[in-house]
């Protein structure tokens, strides 16, 4: 498997088009409720530095990704609105390739969970653990489905995988083109004003490929004032910003790793906990210092 994302990703081919849902030619034919159309099928999408692939040398670091999927699963259940969902859109799915990611946790709130990647491969991976999951290649700078196709759509760390901010401008405004009037948009991004996350973004992918503390090419990211802004040009209306995954990343992957492989599975949970106590952080006035993760909750205007 690849280490590095390929400046253009083709998807192979056109797709169709079915008036009655999905159209995944270009991965694997599966129905989904109506409602949620294709538009413009048969696009081949330039993807470039947005993939997330699960690199098999590090799908053993599952100590590690059941702690974000900690994190992530604490923010969306605050978020998510407590009405019933109809229809929700996963912007990525890293998190269900490589660990147990929040694929469960979804179908429970949601009538219809809908997962997209722009990597065949990460999809794959996801499908197969959760084969009930609807799942389709995209770009979620240009999105395949109808306007107003969804009541929620989750983006965590997909848009700071982009080029630009005009990228991640762009991407708002599809997402916001997809949504419902009213609806929800979950979104985390990158901090970049966060230590660990600074230092990463000035060291080369080489680098931190053969340190093994990041599976994937990076993007931009923007810091919370300059997100919320693009979020209002987009057409959104902010509610809550907050920052999330307060633990020393850096420090937690490699201390996680030694834990997995020397300790039982008692020490495991005794670990999960003391990495969540780092979470009480998250209520002081340092926690756009010390989170991970920019976090947003954004309704369509």
């Amino acid at each position: 498997m690849e280490r590095t994302v390929p400046k253009s990703f083709d998807t192979g081919g056109h797709s169709t088009c079915d008036a009655e849902g999905f159209s995944l030619g270009i991965l694997r034919p599966v129905s989904s409720p109506d409602g949620l159309h294709l538009q413009d099928c048969g696009q081949t999408a330039n993807q470039h530095h947005i993939s997330r692939r699960p690199e098999s040398r590090y799908l053993p670091d599952t100590l590690w990704r059941v702690h974000s999927d900690a994190v992530n699963l604490a923010l969306s259940e605050r978020w998510l609105p407590g009405e019933p969902i109809l229809r929700l859109l996963k912007t990525d799915l890293f998190d269900e390739a490589v660990g147990h990611g929040l694929y469960y946790q979804l179908a429970a709130r949601s009538l219809t969970v809908v997962g997209m990647d722009v990597a065949a491969t990460t999809l794959d991976a996801a499908h197969a653990k959760y084969p009930g999951l609807l799942a389709t290649v995209a770009d979620v700078r240009q999105l395949p489905f109808a306007e107003g196709a969804f009541d929620v759509v989750l983006s965590n760390s997909t848009l700071d995988h982009l080029e630009s901010l005009d990228e991640i401008a762009d991407s708002l405004q599809e997402l916001n083109r997809v949504l419902c009037r009213g609806g929800h948009l979950l979104l985390t991004l990158d901090n970049p004003a966060n230590p660990f996350v600074a230092l990463r973004n000035v060291l080369p992918f080489w680098l931190l490929d053969r340190l093994r503390l990041v599976p994937y090419q990076v993007g931009v990211t923007c810091n919370r004032h300059r997100l919320v802004s693009i979020l209002q040009q987009a057409g959104f209306e902010v509610h809550q910003t907050t920052a999330v995954m307060h633990c020393p990343r850096v420090i937690a992957v490699a201390t996680a790793r030694m834990v997995q492989r020397h300790s039982t599975t008692k020490s495991h949970r005794r670990f999960q906990r003391a990495l969540m106590r780092f979470e009480r952080l998250e209520k002081l006035p340092t926690r756009f210092l010390t989170g991970h993760f920019i976090a947003v909750n954004a309704i369509k205007r």
